[in-house]
């Protein structure tokens, strides 16, 4: 069995993946709770902005990691205080950038790693209020596909760019069905994205189908980055 690793992965899309994956691959968490955690899955306590994932008691050798944590803060760009970028390049990258140095001997002592990372659809699609997530993500995208070309073929790195997803990260915005509504009207395929949907992209990145995928952006978005359907 491969040893797949994911940050952040008790609740919403992280969850997901792990439910996906359990019955197939030794499945580790690393996040502040283990609510949802599946049967047969191992956690650890772990938080991004203070630990250490060296200090973590984790197998020699990583075959996939999902670094999920991630936040939402929209707001007009006049009333974002420097700090909340600070926040949000901390939490989207730069705890990334720290997880991974800490994690670089295991994930290279397999052949073919497959790491994958989250951006957002406001990355390619200029939005109003993104001014912020925008920027963070946008520097994943960016420090994935160096990533990639600096450490193939030993490691494979892709990224997933989602549009809205009902997720608990998403609450604020999806707190009512009448919103879910609404929202989902804004895409072409008429719905908001599910756990499932990008749960489905990241376990087909983590496996051999797509092993020949590396430096790649996938938009996972319901359409919203490419149609114009009204």
């Amino acid at each position: 069995m491969k040893n797949i690793l994911l940050i952040g992965g008790s609740y919403g899309i992280g969850a997901a993946i792990a439910k996906q994956l359990t019955d197939t691959h030794k499945v580790y968490v690393a996040s502040r709770t283990q609510e949802n955690i599946p049967q047969g899955v191992t956690h650890m306590v772990f938080d991004v902005l203070t630990d250490d994932i060296a200090t973590l008691p984790l197998p020699d050798q990583i075959d996939g990691l999902v670094y999920c944590p991630g936040s939402i803060n929209l707001k007009p760009f006049k009333r974002i205080k420097p700090q909340t970028f600070q926040e949000d390049l901390e939490v989207n990258f730069l705890s990334l950038v720290k997880v991974l140095q800490g994690l670089l001997p295991k994930l290279t002592a397999t052949s073919g790693a497959s790491l994958v990372f989250f951006s957002t659809v406001a990355v390619k699609v200029g939005m109003p209020f993104h001014t912020s997530v925008s920027a963070s993500k946008g520097a994943i995208e960016g420090f994935a596909k160096a990533l990639a070309a600096e450490y193939a073929p030993t490691m494979r790195v892709n990224v997933i760019a989602p549009s809205l997803t009902d997720t608990p990260l998403a609450g604020r915005l999806l707190s009512s069905d009448d919103k879910k509504q609404r929202m989902g009207e804004m895409h072409p395929l008429k719905r908001i994205g599910t756990s499932a949907d990008i749960a489905n992209t990241a376990c087909f990145l983590l496996s051999e189908q797509s092993s020949w995928m590396t430096g790649q952006v996938l938009a996972i978005d319901g359409g919203k980055s490419t149609l114009q359907t009204q």
